[in-house]
């Protein structure tokens, strides 16, 4: 299994522990390191130029797409988390490859260490665990 990681450097605490509770969890899964690419952007809004851009190079089985829009006092933190999450869900569609949306969005500080640090309640983790199956997903299709 080969696997693109991109991951939002915003936010950083908290994506920089999605990656390694990402990267942990996919070894554990038998995915070998150099069969994963990491790739930083600035922000979760950069997230779907990057995944295609990734996706061209066709050398990836599936993509993990990792990052934190902390809720605000206005409403710009759903902005970026719906533009982040319809420009993966476009690139996902058009190019026909599975990418996991592992962009938490969380209300406070507190419940972002909560999704990004614990072994029951961890985010990058589970977008290990769902990569994993869904490039078993779409090998048997």
């Amino acid at each position: 299994m080969k696997i693109g990681i991109v991951a939002s450097e915003f936010n950083k605490e908290i994506t920089n522990r999605l990656l390694t509770s990402c990267l942990g969890r996919l070894a554990e899964l038998g995915v070998p390191r150099k069969s994963v690419a990491v790739v930083r952007v600035p922000g979760a809004l950069e997230l779907p130029v990057a995944a295609q851009a990734l996706v061209s190079k066709k050398r990836f089985d599936a993509l993990i797409c990792l990052g934190c829009v902390l809720q605000g006092q206005t409403a710009h933190h759903t902005v970026v988390a719906q533009g982040a999450a319809q420009g993966l869900l476009q690139v996902s569609l058009k190019k026909k490859i599975p990418i996991v949306f592992g962009v938490i969005t969380p209300g406070t500080h507190r419940q972002a260490l909560a999704r990004s640090s614990g072994k029951t309640l961890n985010r990058g983790r589970e977008a290990a665990e769902t990569a994993v199956k869904m490039i078993k997903v779409m090998r048997s299709l």
